[in-house]
């Protein structure tokens, strides 16, 4: 059925050709890496065993160093190579694995997709979250390459998407060799769409093994120094927003500030395209803006203006840095629907961590931090959404001591859950050696 996915991409392409064209020209997104999208990337060499891994974006690319290590350590004359989707996860991948180990994920046309398997010759394909596509599976299995998905998450109303797939969808998560689910109800989504029970194991998520316990962050004073940061008045930090949710973090601080006029507000959105829309907003509420690219490390903080500031994290990898420093942490994409974004790299912080209802993606975690009291949830995004995420903060502002005990409870459930990763790497073990005996 490869002549029918590719009929479908080739009308899903028509259609998304005019919205890639203006993410190109007025977003300045989707520039870069056409040429390895269309399979020619360089090739790796032929005289050994390689593990292809796949994490699409920026938080599944955060999601793989622990999982990579494990597997060099106990497979350590394999070759692991990683692709990656977007600029932020490409640029993200480059950092921790050196750009001759990383492309840019092909599109999933037959003949792109035979050209990359030839280049790559991998002995296993794993993939992070669900970044399933049919041709990659299907022309990977006629090879005998096992498609494993690591971390796998599947929301509801994914599952109801790929069911309208039919018998394209249903052979294609049938053809996985392995998949390791976050939780039992993601274990029986993927087996609604076609996955073998037998081919399903619930490890949890890694990403709780990723998240780093610490209590300081390297660079974090450096930042605070170089931003003008005073580190003895308490910072909200706001991490990961998209569309929407600014304009209700700057009205919520409007009226955090009558009662705590010291509080400092940082906001550091998702897309980078973003930097100078979000920027443009904090001005026109009026703030000074005081963004982190025009003041890196080592030169003079920011003299103080006439009004009040607000600062913009609007450089790449830095997001935990302004996370150390904070007194609450907002975790974005969760006021709008889109989502959610992650809340355990806060937790192992041991910071208050406050979202909006919005957390789909991040559900099982949410639900864990929840039962154990380690976040608070704004429970409407309606017109009220900057009154209820005011008082939220203000109360974990205001309560030294029910700050400490979310915190606390917070890092605790990190470490109850961590150990994924091992439960993963023996099984990705396990399926390399046996599709090579």
């Amino acid at each position: 059925m490869t002549w029918l996915a590719n009929f479908v991409y080739a009308l899903a392409a028509l259609v998304y050709l005019p919205v890639l064209v203006y993410q190109m020209v007025a977003q300045n997104k989707n520039r870069r890496g056409w040429k390895q999208r269309l399979g020619h990337i360089r090739p790796f060499a032929p005289d050994r065993p390689r593990i292809w891994v796949h994490a699409v974006s920026l938080g599944e690319v955060n999601a793989t160093p622990k999982l990579v290590a494990a597997l060099r350590h106990r497979l350590p004359d394999v070759d692991v190579v990683i692709s990656t989707t977007t600029d932020t996860g490409y640029v993200r991948a480059c950092a921790l694995y050196g750009q001759d180990r990383v492309f840019r994920y092909p599109l999933d046309f037959s003949w792109i997709i035979r050209r990359v398997l030839n280049r790559v010759r991998p002995s296993l394909i794993v993939l992070v979250e669900l970044e399933v596509w049919y041709n990659l599976v299907a022309l990977a299995s006629r090879r005998g390459v096992p498609v494993a998905v690591v971390n796998g998450r599947l929301t509801e109303r994914s599952r109801r998407r790929l069911g309208r797939l039919g018998p394209l969808g249903r052979s294609m998560f049938r053809r996985l060799a392995w998949v390791g689910a976050q939780d039992e109800t993601i274990a029986k989504r993927f087996q609604a769409v076609g996955t073998p029970a037998d081919r399903l194991e619930i490890t949890g998520s890694v990403k709780w093994d990723t998240a780093h316990v610490s209590d300081r962050i390297e660079g974090s004073e450096k930042l605070a120094e170089a931003l003008g940061l005073d580190q003895t008045r308490p910072l909200w930090v706001c991490g990961s927003t998209g569309p929407g949710e600014e304009r209700i973090i700057l009205d919520a601080y409007d009226r955090l500030c009558r009662q705590r006029p010291e509080v400092g507000l940082v906001i550091v959105p998702r897309k980078p395209e973003r930097f100078e829309e979000v920027a443009e907003l904090i001005r026109s509420s009026g703030y000074d803006c005081v963004r982190r690219s025009e003041h890196p490390d080592g030169s003079a903080a920011p003299a103080s203006g006439e009004r009040p500031r607000v600062w913009l994290g609007d450089t790449l990898g830095e997001l935990r840095r302004f996370y150390a420093l904070a007194a609450v942490v907002f975790v974005g994409r969760s006021l709008v629907p889109m989502g959610g974004s992650d809340p355990m790299e806060v937790a192992a912080l041991a910071k208050p961590i406050v979202v909006g209802p919005h957390m789909e993606n991040f559900s099982l975690p949410v639900a864990c931090l929840e039962r154990a009291g380690g976040i608070r949830i704004v429970r409407s995004a309606d017109g009220n959404a900057s009154s209820l995420l005011c008082r939220e903060v203000e109360s974990l502002v205001n309560d030294a001591a029910t700050a400490r005990r979310v915190s606390a409870a917070a890092r605790q459930v990190v470490l109850d859950n961590q150990g994924a990763t091992e439960r993963t790497a023996t099984a990705l073990v396990k399926l390399f050696r046996r599709c090579l005996s």
